[in-house]
């Protein structure tokens, strides 16, 4: 059975108390911790306040998952591998396995072989510490098959791949076909709903149209074994219900 976890993107601004509760009165074993300005870690929190962070979720028995960042790897400008070497040092002192990257910008141009170089720069760098990089589907890269294209030319077993359910979806790939494009490289999965395509707007898990039994099936299908998290965007809705609400309809959807 596939652990559960959330996202603190369903809790913008809350302190570790309160997403500790939340886990534990849902039955959560994660978290994903977003990586910004505001919220319980941010990429220039030093290391003794990560520590302090990863203590208080450690005393409740509550696994660091991920650190969300917002770096785009393909994009023109910036550095963008010491910007994911960074989140890497960050997810160590956290003790977290996997840092989330983004791929691109749109209109940029061959954003996949800028990914991909990139990528392969931050795989050559990676201290042996146990954290991967998972780059998600999103942005430049909505479809399995688009960020299976970026992974296939690393080469690297410390760079996976994130499925945000949505994405793929609403792009016009289906279940079967981003789960075969990812299943050698995919390492967490992010569940979420919505009304449509063109509305994006949260929806409580099993309620939408994105079909999320069709993609737990195909994830049974190809033995994912990893976490489910809920991805549930308060933080960009802040008239959505609360996460807990999310998080009753996630356990009901699953079955549990």
């Amino acid at each position: 059975m596939n652990p559960l976890a959330f996202s603190t993107l369903g809790t913008p601004g809350a302190p570790v108390a309160e997403v500790v509760r939340i886990a534990a009165e849902h039955g959560c074993a994660g978290v994903e911790l977003r990586c910004a300005d505001g919220e319980i870690i941010a990429p220039d929190t030093p290391a003794a306040g990560l520590r302090a962070v990863a203590r208080a979720f450690a005393a409740a028995d509550i696994e660091i998952v991920a650190v969300c960042s917002y770096t785009r790897v393909a994009r023109p400008d910036g550095d963008p591998v010491a910007e994911v070497l960074r989140h890497v040092e960050i997810a160590e002192t956290l003790g977290a396995r996997y840092v989330r990257v983004f791929g691109g910008v749109e209109g940029q141009s061959d954003p996949a072989s800028a990914a991909a170089k990139r990528l392969a720069e931050v795989a050559a760098q990676l201290p042996d510490n146990g954290v991967d990089v998972l780059l998600e589907t999103h942005d430049v890269f909505l479809t399995g098959q688009a960020v299976a294209a970026v992974l296939s030319g690393i080469g690297s077993e410390r760079v996976g791949a994130l499925w945000d359910v949505v994405n793929p979806w609403r792009a016009g790939e289906a279940p079967a076909r981003t789960a075969d494009a990812l299943a050698p490289h995919l390492r967490h999965v992010q569940i979420k709903d919505a009304a449509s395509p063109a509305d994006l707007a949260p929806v409580l898990p099993g309620h939408g149209a994105v079909g999320v039994p069709a993609v737990l099936a195909e994830l049974d299908r190809i033995g994912y074994t990893g976490y489910l998290a809920l991805e549930w965007e308060r933080a960009w809705y802040p008239d959505a219900p609360p996460v807990g609400a999310a998080l009753a309809a996630f356990r009901e959807v699953l079955g549990r």
